[in-house]
């Protein structure tokens, strides 16, 4: 039974990313990077909600976002931030802000991904079909072996979807509802980082 006083995850993502969508949307986008750090934090609890599996992730998207966040305070837009790195010459470096984007969005397709394959396995109480696939077409082309290795052992401690729902203080109907939102909102948001970094001839499989 979801507690009506409780913290609502999903519903927070879901409006965050309409407006995010709405932004990108626009005829001539300015991504402001404040408002997608701040989007970005929203999502980080889910991946503590999977438990050990996505341990890595999780502390890998966490810091990204963090360094997003405090880079928002100097850098105006999405678009500024990746032109300061092309003329510092440091965009494939450790800890590039533009480096840490690209891995930010592969943590917003997970969860889109994930989202996905969720909706579509209802009635299955179990995460580990929908968990493992969407890690494998999300992350796991860009892991080594030592990762994908633990990330499989990992998917036998995952939640089930019952304790996620609990987790996420949601009912299964109005889940499906915030998770579909969120799909379809992240979708031009992943789109429009992909065309950023592939109008700058940066490519996106780094």
């Amino acid at each position: 039974m979801a507690d009506s006083n409780a913290e609502r995850p999903l519903r927070k993502i879901s409006t965050a990313f309409k407006e995010l969508a709405a932004t990108v949307s626009s005829p001539s986008p300015e991504v402001p990077v404040a408002q997608f750090s701040q989007a970005c934090s929203l999502v980080s609890p889910l991946f503590g909600c999977l438990g050990i599996a996505f341990k890595f992730a999780e502390m890998d998207y966490v810091a990204k976002v963090e360094d997003l966040a405090k880079a928002s305070s100097s850098v105006s837009t999405l678009v500024v931030m990746m032109d300061k790195d092309i003329e510092a010459n440091c965009v494939r470096k450790a800890g590039s802000h533009t480096r840490n984007l690209l891995r930010v969005k592969r943590g917003l397709d997970m969860v889109r991904a994930l989202f996905v394959e969720i909706i579509a396995s209802e009635g299955d109480n179990s995460l580990k079909d929908p968990a493992s696939k969407s890690y494998a077409q999300v992350f796991a082309p860009h892991h080594g072996w030592a990762i994908r290795k633990a990330v499989a052992l990992g998917m036998y401690a995952l939640p089930t979807r019952s304790q996620l729902l609990t987790m996420l203080n949601e009912e299964e109907a109005e889940a499906k509802i915030q998770m579909q939102s969120y799909v379809n909102a992240s979708a031009p948001v992943i789109a429009y980082l992909d065309n950023l970094f592939l109008s700058k001839q940066l490519g996106i499989d780094w």
